[in-house]
């Protein structure tokens, strides 16, 4: 059962899926149907879900579901992730790759491979101070107040100096 995303409340469990490119507009049009779509079929053994999905920076797809209505299960949970492997798959992007690392210069989001971040750090290119993008936020109140922090926050900090 869709809702909007600002209705969700803010112990939803939320799920980050980062593209490997920003989305156009016509990626967005397609990815809020199909998200609507999905939802509004997303089931617990036979019961309903209470979802949501917010797109941020054209470049971040975010799942939500209150759990206080109806709990997900490892079934519903594998549904989502063939969900996003068909968008995958629609829109010939990456949105799974967990060795991708997201931050930020000024505005401009940068996705970097984890080895390339790491080098980036030993050349100071990144600091402790950098904005980082926490993908691993379990709820929406940490999306909201923990996803985008300094990488001194997040456990990016382990490659900084």
């Amino acid at each position: 059962m869709f809702t909007e995303y600002k209705n969700l409340p803010s112990n939803s469990r939320v799920w980050i899926y980062q593209a490997d490119r920003e989305f156009t507009n016509k990626d967005m049009e397609f990815i809020a149907l199909k998200a609507e779509d999905f939802i509004n079929q997303w089931t617990r053994h036979g019961d309903d879900l209470k979802g949501s999905f917010t797109i941020k920076y054209n470049q971040f797809l975010v799942l939500g579901v209150d759990e206080s209505f109806n709990n997900v299960s490892g079934c519903s949970i594998d549904s989502s992730v063939r969900f996003i492997q068909a968008l995958e798959k629609e829109l010939s992007l990456d949105l799974m790759n967990k060795m991708n690392v997201t931050f930020k210069n000024d505005e401009t989001i940068n996705l970097v491979k984890l080895p390339d971040f790491q080098r980036f750090a030993k050349e100071q290119k990144v600091t402790l101070e950098t904005i980082v993008f926490n993908n691993m936020v379990a709820t929406k109140e940490e999306f909201e107040k923990n996803w985008e922090v300094p990488a001194k926050e997040s456990w990016h900090k382990r490659f900084l100096v």
